[in-house]
């Protein structure tokens, strides 16, 4: 149980062991021999030492007033190993020695949270300071100056700034105005009854699946529930985040549970439309299966230049500075959040979609949508890359060759292609990422059905593919070598399905697409996390996405008729299998700091 330790001299009347209470701590006095002296130092340091290791521990000045979310925020977050505001500190187990040290030094002053908080930072732990806005925490030297403080806090309502602070700073316009407004209320509803975001976000899957199992009815009340269905996961999805921010229950768990349904939900209704359309005789897999790949490779875009410029050193850039203009202007605001699609115009879209007109026409302006919106998002990018004058790091290019995935064969032609490599212009990498990725597409897509060219044409795709890794990815625009080689492993799983014309073939490819995906975005909220990429023997052991495309091309050129479907479901279900059992294993058990998605971008 945490722990709180009340020092400084005693204040009357004051409200503030209840509150620490209300907090979940347990609160104990330390000794009033002096407050800051160092018999006062000794006392606290006994108390500390009794605390389990393990146990967070607060330090508050007896003498605090402010707000109970002044104190929520800086004593029960549990993303910092420190945090404080004036009055109070609080430390984790892995800020306890720092804490230690600082007491033994024994610092002078008679506010001895605030001079640990400042001898801690001496030892290279810089406690986390929240921004308190109108919050009031303080404490005062007088009893004027408490009188003043206390009214300062009467004067603001500690709970609507919890409420509104709960929504995320930047969002869609959907989200802002038409969920966030009533859904913050929803969060403080599964606070007060003790429901973690983890809960909510499990019932947003539940219903999400049960809105893809309407769809697959293919009536138009099974599309109308649907499109209901799919708004109310999406209430659910935004509650989960604010019920997070709320009541400061972050977890790394929780950032994985909460990226990775998202992907599952929006990707089950596609199939769930699929399915839909085909009771009705309309086979739309291979839209279902195109909205998947486009909106996949939207995200690893997303990923790729975030990592790519992450730590850029010099990041200058004249198309940049024009975006933080245009983000000063109220509506361009809004207007260029819309323009890029994001989760909650997304899905607004689909639900309309599919309660009004077919899956069919769902599916179509759904690609359409989300493929100007690449465009429009990728366009800006490269030309901030182009116009930037950056210094990337090697953390930057060891994520970009992460987030390339590339297995043992593509590993060996780096090798051999080391030193040729590094030789070569500094675009070299996502043009040869780019021709080695369509040249396999086109071949897939053109070449008769069971021909040996898109099998070629995969051996060409091994080769340039470990050349466009060969040296470290630190140009300009090496960011895009990791979107070419997700379009061109999915792309080609697609069109080798559709032209095959084999019963089941696009289901099955749609499966495996799935996994790999989830594959590929699992890697990404490791490196997210901090906690890098998953192992190596992983990587190997799914065959990199050189070596997928090979045995997937190997396979079309080998089977026949149901053969093929057989096949790709046999690869998507054993790819599942160890993607999903170490992804498990990892995240349950992972000791990776809590983390929370508070970067508004597109999901």
């Amino acid at each position: 149980m945490p722990i709180a330790i009340l020092t400084g001299p005693p204040a009357p009347a004051s409200p503030l062991e209840g509150d620490l209470r209300s907090l979940g701590f347990d609160v104990i006095e330390a000794p009033e021999s002096g407050s800051g002296s160092e018999a006062a130092a000794g006392g606290l340091a006994a108390r500390i030492a009794a605390v389990p290791a393990t146990d967070r521990v607060a330090i508050v000045d007896r003498r605090f007033v402010g707000h109970t979310h002044a104190l929520r925020l800086a004593l029960t977050d549990p993303r910092f190993d420190a945090s404080a505001v004036p009055g109070a500190l609080a430390v984790q187990a892995a800020a306890r020695p720092a804490l230690v040290r600082a007491l033994a030094a024994g610092p002078a002053g008679g506010r001895l949270p605030d001079d640990l908080a400042t001898a801690i930072e001496a030892e290279g732990v810089p406690p986390h300071r929240p921004e308190l806005g109108v919050l009031v925490a303080a404490v005062p030297a007088s009893d004027a100056d408490r009188a003043a403080a206390a009214a300062a806090v009467a004067a603001v309502d500690g709970e609507q700034v919890r409420l509104r602070n709960a929504v995320k700073a930047r969002d869609g316009f959907f989200t802002t105005y038409c969920i966030s407004p009533y859904s913050r209320y929803l969060a403080r509803w599964c606070a007060r009854r003790g429901l973690t975001p983890n809960q909510v976000t499990t019932a947003s899957l539940l219903v999400a699946l049960i809105a893809a199992g309407c769809a697959a009815t293919g009536t138009r009340p099974g599309f109308v529930a649907a499109g209901v269905l799919l708004i109310a996961s999406f209430v659910l999805d935004c509650t989960d985040g604010q019920l997070a921010r709320y009541s400061l229950q972050y977890s790394t768990l929780g950032a994985w549970l909460d990226a990775t349904f998202d992907r599952a939900k929006e990707y089950a209704y596609y199939a769930g439309l699929a399915l839909g359309a085909a009771r009705g005789g309309d086979d739309v897999w291979a839209l279902a299966l195109g909205a998947m790949v486009l909106q996949t490779c939207r995200h690893v875009v997303d990923f790729s230049f975030t990592e790519a410029n992450h730590d850029a050193t010099a990041n200058t850039s004249p198309t940049a500075a024009l975006s933080d203009k245009l983000d000063s202007v109220g509506w361009t605001v809004w207007v260029r959040r819309m323009i890029v699609l994001p989760i909650g115009e997304r899905w607004a879209m689909i639900a309309v979609l599919t309660a009004v007109t077919t899956p069919r026409t769902t599916l179509t302006v759904l690609i359409i949508g989300c493929a100007l919106a690449a465009c429009y998002t990728t366009a800006g990018r490269v030309l901030r890359s182009l116009t930037r004058k950056a210094n990337r790091t090697d953390r930057a290019a060891q994520a970009l060759a992460e987030l390339a995935d590339s297995g043992p064969l593509a590993e060996a032609v780096a090798r051999a292609t080391g030193p040729l490599a590094r030789r070569l212009p500094s675009f070299t990498a996502p043009a040869v990422a780019l021709l080695g990725s369509a040249a396999l597409v086109a071949t897939a897509a053109l070449a008769p059905w069971g021909s040996w060219w898109p099998v070629l044409a995969a051996g060409v795709y091994v080769l340039t593919s470990g050349l466009a890794v060969a040296r470290p990815l630190k140009g300009a625009l090496d960011w895009l070598v990791p979107p070419f080689f997700r379009a061109g492993e999915y792309t080609t799983i697609l069109a080798l399905a559709a032209v095959s014309d084999v019963n089941g073939a696009l289901p099955a490819a749609f499966g495996l697409v799935a996994a790999v995906a989830y594959h590929h975005y699992d890697t990404v909220y490791r490196i997210r996390g901090g906690t890098g990429a998953p192992p190596r023997a992983l990587v190997r052991a799914t065959g990199g996405h050189e070596g997928r495309a090979l045995a997937v091309t190997a396979a079309a050129a080998l089977a026949h008729h149901t053969g093929f479907t057989v096949t790709l479901t046999v690869i998507a279900g054993a790819l599942t299998l160890v993607v999903l059992t170490e992804s498990i294993r990892f995240w349950v058990s992972s000791a990776a700091p809590a983390v929370h998605d508070e970067s508004g971008e597109p999901a």
